[in-house]
C-alpha cells in the first residue's frame, strides 16, 4: 500500500501578503519547512503538538522564514518538554544564527539541561542526509545576493516532495522537482514583477519541464487572484491552515 503525503500549511503568504500569514508547512506532522513568527500559535490552532516535529528545514535567513524558531524552542523549554532529538537543517551558520536570535528573544532557552539533543546541520549544494526517517538533499538556489538560499528534496516512506524555498528561475529547480510526487513552490505575485521570486510565467515554464505526475502546490503568495492559466494547468494554490493529501 502506497503511503500518503499529508501537507499542513501553517501559512501561505509572502512577507507583504495582505490577507495571508507567512509561508510554512508540515509534512506528515513531523517535518517542518520554514518557521515563520506565527508558527507556534498556528500549530496550536491546528491541533498539532509541537513535540511531534522531528526535523526543521530552513530555506534562508529572512525573518518570515525562521523567526518562529525562538518561540518553538521556548515552548520546549517551558511548556512542552521534549525527549526526542530535534534536527534543524539550514544554510551555513544555522546554529549560530538560531542561537543568537533565540538569545536575543529568550535568554534562558539555550541551556545545558534542555532534555533533548538539538542537532544543527548546514546545507550545501548537493549535500544530503537522513534524520528521523526522512532522507533529504539540498540545492542552492538564487534569491538575494547577500544570503545563501536552499531548496530541498525529501523522501519519506517511499514518497518524495520538493520545496523551492524563495528563489528566482534558476537551473536547479527542474532536476530538484522532476519526478517528485509533490512540488511545493513559491509564486510571490500574480504579475510579472515579483522581485527576487518566481512569477506565474515561471511556474508555467516549470510545469512544462517537470514530469506530469508531479503535483504543483503554490505558496508564498501575495494579494489578488491567480491568472486563469494557473487553474487551467491543474496547479493547486494552498490556503492558510489547509491540509492537503496526496
Amino acid at each position: 500500500m502506497t503511503s500518503e503525503i499529508e501537507l499542513t500549511f501553517i501559512g501561505t503568504g509572502n512577507a507583504f501578503a495582505p490577507t495571508r500569514y507567512w509561508s510554512s508547512f508540515l509534512l506528515n506532522s513531523r517535518y517542518l519547512f520554514d518557521a515563520p513568527p506565527t508558527l507556534l500559535p498556528h500549530l496550536k490552532k491546528l491541533g498539532k503538538d509541537p513535540r511531534d516535529i522531528d526535523v526543521v528545514f530552513i530555506s534562508h535567513f529572512h525573518g518570515d522564514h525562521y523567526f518562529g524558531l525562538p518561540f518553538l524552542l521556548l515552548e520546549y523549554a517551558e511548556l512542552a518538554p521534549r525527549a526526542r532529538d530535534l534536527t534543524i537543517v539550514g544554510p551555513p551558520g544555522i546554529a549560530k544564527r538560531v542561537q543568537n536570535t533565540t538569545d536575543l528573544a529568550f535568554s534562558n532557552v539555550f541551556r545545558k539541561d534542555r532534555g533533548y539533543h538539538l542537532d544543527f546541520i548546514e546545507a550545501k549544494d548537493g549535500k544530503g542526509g537522513e534524520a528521523a526517517g526522512i532522507t533529504w538533499t539540498a540545492r542552492r538556489v538564487e534569491h538575494v545576493s547577500n544570503l545563501e538560499s536552499y531548496a530541498y528534496r525529501v523522501e519519506v516512506d517511499s514518497r518524495s516532495l520538493a520545496y523551492s524555498g524563495d528563489t528566482v528561475m534558476c537551473p536547479p529547480l527542474v532536476p530538484l522537482a522532476d519526478g517528485a510526487d509533490v512540488f511545493v513552490v513559491e509564486c510571490s505575485c500574480w504579475g510579472e514583477q515579483c522581485g527576487p521570486h518566481l512569477n506565474p510565467r515561471n511556474i508555467m515554464e516549470l510545469r512544462e519541464k517537470i514530469s506530469p505526475q508531479t503535483k504543483f502546490v503554490l505558496t508564498h503568495i501575495g494579494g489578488g487572484e491567480a491568472p486563469p492559466m494557473i487553474h487551467d494547468a491543474g496547479i493547486l494554490i494552498a490556503d492558510d491552515l489547509q491540509t492537503l493529501h496526496f
